[in-house]
């Protein structure tokens, strides 16, 4: 047994018992919320990193928001454009592919009955 295979079997045994121990310690309702707040905490710092402190700032957020609402009404017309052209080629391309696999489809049914049409008279006729 490769070590692929083994590990694969392992897998149930160990994922039940890590969720047996999570669904211990999330049984009490304050072992629960401190474990959350632990890893929100911790990936809050892993994304924004350290020296980052002005990105949790909520005014930024705000402006944002608003910078972005400003920039699509500006160029609304032109979103629904590009969006609509891009659906269109989207289409486009849905239907040549789906004409190819026709084809090939076509294509493969179409030499199991040639191959079998130039079989036959290549057999000696015995009487």
């Amino acid at each position: 047994m490769n070590m692929l295979e083994e590990g694969a079997r392992q897998m149930p045994h160990m994922m039940n018992g890590m969720m047996g121990q999570m669904g211990n310690m999330m049984s009490r309702p304050l072992a629960g919320g401190a474990m959350m707040a632990a890893g929100g905490y911790a990936a809050g710092k892993g994304l924004l990193g350290a020296g980052t402190a002005f990105l949790r700032n909520p005014l930024l957020f705000l402006a944002a928001g608003v910078a972005a609402g400003y920039l699509l009404h500006k160029y609304e017309k032109e979103i629904i454009e590009t969006t609509s052209k891009l659906t269109g080629m989207g289409k486009d391309f849905a239907l040549h592919q789906k004409e190819n696999l026709d084809d090939l489809i076509a294509e493969s049914q179409s030499e199991p009955a040639a191959t079998a049409a130039s079989a036959a008279p290549a057999a000696p006729a015995q009487e």
